[in-house]
């Protein structure tokens, strides 16, 4: 499965029964969290996210809304008695804030943190079945997007063909790459014994950003694309002066972008409903739903 759980859906503050920023992705066997505002692990609790799955911590930016839920995830960790290693991928200085929290309380990890620091727009993460790039956004302080890209084999083996022609099982890897092979002298093509694998997807996170028509080209064509839409439209210029976007503004970029989907989150706490946002969102770009915490939305 690959999909999106809403861990929290609103901006700097908590308000109305919503929490600062954190969702988890479900991608294979693997949870990936992208963000950690405050009161993330009571909503892991709340809706059943296995913490001990979470290998990769993705951080956009260092407002605390995006991460203050860390320090005490990373400390519940050793408390669990976590031996596995973490890695966090975030800008550089929060490693001395977390240094200087796990200093203060002369607390040793069980565990290896490894620290990434996020410099420029590369692959950040490139394993066998997925890949995790990062791309710059535009706020006030340094600020990171992350587009997630799953890994599939370019062919499905056809069992019932393979059997007929007895083809070997250590033969499978080959065909799973498209190769033809040969059984007996004879070659036997590919298509006539694999199925053609759907198209891998791909989840795009667009952090904390004024609107600007330049990242449409990178997350162009994307399955589902996550934009921040911290006010209504008849709050343009404030959104621009505070380096964010609105909701019909993230619309605007996703149909710019051509994406299959959107998601939009990170609302203001001045907004206790947020059906309008829906509503402005939709009349640019149809298929849009909002991030609702507890959500899992299927890429």
């Amino acid at each position: 499965m690959f999909g999106v759980t809403i861990l929290g859906n609103n901006s700097a503050l908590p308000a109305y029964n919503r929490h600062p920023t954190a969702q988890v992705i479900s991608l294979n066997d693997q949870l990936l969290l992208v963000d950690c505002g405050e009161g993330t692990q009571m909503q892991m609790n709340l809706y059943k996210i296995k913490r001990s799955r979470i290998n990769h911590i993705f951080i956009s930016h260092l407002h605390g809304d995006h991460y203050f839920g860390l320090p005490g995830l990373i400390t519940s960790y050793g408390l669990l008695g976590r031996i596995t290693d973490l890695h966090l991928y975030a800008p550089a200085p929060l490693k001395d804030i977390l240094d200087m929290q796990l200093n203060v309380a002369s607390t040793i990890l069980p565990y290896k943190l490894h620290f990434h620091f996020l410099e420029k727009e590369e692959m950040i993460v490139n394993e066998e079945k997925f890949s995790v790039e990062c791309f710059k956004v535009f706020h006030r302080i340094d600020c990171w997007g992350f587009l997630f890209r799953e890994k599939k084999k370019p062919r499905k083996i056809n069992i019932e063909a393979t059997t007929r022609y007895n083809v070997p099982v250590e033969l499978f890897n080959q065909l799973k790459e498209g190769s033809d092979i040969v059984l007996n002298d004879e070659v036997i093509r590919n298509e006539d014994l694999t199925f053609a694998n759907r198209p891998p997807k791909s989840y795009a996170f667009c952090a904390d950003t004024i609107y600007t028509e330049s990242l449409s080209e990178t997350v162009k064509d994307i399955d589902l694309l996550y934009h921040e839409a911290t006010y209504l439209k008849d709050k343009t210029e404030k959104a621009a002066s505070r380096f964010h976007s609105t909701g019909e503004q993230a619309a605007m970029l996703a149909k710019l972008s051509h994406v299959k989907k959107l998601l939009i989150g990170h609302f203001s706490s001045s907004y206790e409903t947020l059906d309008e946002f829906l509503t402005e969102a939709q009349a640019v770009f149809p298929n849009t739903q909002l991030a609702l915490e507890g959500q899992t939305f299927i890429i």
